[in-house]
């Protein structure tokens, strides 16, 4: 089990980029750290890792301390494996030199199977001789991913693991991944963007705002209970709606379309979004989003429908 106990750091005595973190992760358990640049996403993750000095608390991984600089002449937990943004690779060697160089050489065999495996849950066999200085950034990326996975790691701590990694590979790396990551019983730590790292993947999910944490519960709960819109915007678009002297948090699907409603509004612009249109209005001196089934006309007035429910 990972605790995070009473943890607060800072880059200097004015800024404070940790504030009093606490909480605990399982083996195999995979966390989802979300929140707005700045909020200390990443620096959790080097905190966890063993690359900072705390300020105050501590960080345990099952009995054993996590220690940073000070204690260690190579920084760093040898039983977990950080793959930060800057993926620090052998440019000059090819992929699957990459991915053995933590890998034993007297046990060439072994070592020739771990790496078609991860390979194989990278989708980089093609590329396994291709030298990683011709590699994309995206592709980058996933051999980073791959080289930190040789020797299953207990913890593996992702920082923006999908960020350049292009749409139509995105969403197979992550279930291949992930799947791979709990067939192994392997704990993971993603700090990200993105709202699909969470809904999909994720056992826990934690939202920071102001180097502090905000929320920490199932991605379930937070999605369909937003504590404010600044939860419930990391997900999607959001609509904050005064209705009856009540605020309310809806998210565009919860907005529909009926014959008649006391409720009205005025179309101002419609996107497309493949699927369906997200259709911008005004709604009593507020712009409203939600999804429709087919375009609008800019000023149609239209009637609408609120559920709560999601």
């Amino acid at each position: 089990m990972l605790q995070v106990n009473n943890v607060t750091f800072g880059y200097s005595k004015k800024k404070i980029v940790l504030n009093n973190f606490n909480f605990t992760l399982n083996e195999g358990e995979h966390l989802c750290v979300m929140g707005e640049s700045g909020c200390g996403k990443s620096t959790l993750l080097k905190a966890i890792y063993g690359l900072v000095n705390l300020k105050k608390g501590e960080i345990y991984w099952k009995e054993i301390r996590v220690l940073g600089p000070k204690f260690h002449l190579v920084p760093g937990m040898d039983f977990f494996k950080y793959v930060a943004q800057d993926f620090d690779l052998m440019p000059y060697t090819s992929v699957s030199e990459n991915i053995k160089k933590f890998l034993s050489r007297f046990y060439p065999e072994e070592s020739e199977q771990r790496t078609q495996e991860l390979l194989e849950v990278i989708e980089m066999k093609p590329f396994a001789n291709t030298k990683v200085k011709n590699l994309s950034g995206g592709q980058k990326q996933r051999v980073a991913i791959a080289r930190a996975l040789a020797n299953e790691p207990e913890l593996l701590l992702l920082d923006e693991p999908f960020s350049q990694i292009d749409n139509f590979k995105k969403n197979s790396l992550r279930r291949n991944l992930f799947t791979y990551l709990k067939e192994k019983n392997i704990a993971c730590i993603v700090a990200t963007h993105d709202k699909n790292d969470a809904l999909s993947f994720a056992d826990h999910l934690i939202v920071l705002r102001n180097n502090k944490i905000l929320i920490n519960d199932t991605p379930s709960k937070i999605y369909h209970n937003p504590i404010e819109k600044y939860v419930a915007a990391l997900f999607d678009d959001i609509n904050e709606i005064t209705i009856d002297g009540k605020i309310v948090l809806l998210y565009p699907h919860q907005i529909k379309i009926v014959e008649h409603s006391n409720l009205s509004a005025v179309v101002l612009e419609t996107y497309f979004k493949g699927s369906f249109w997200l259709i911008e209005a005004e709604f009593k001196n507020q712009k409203i989003f939600f999804n429709n089934s087919a375009a609008l006309q800019k000023r149609a007035a239209i009637a609408l429908s609120f559920t709560e429910s999601l």
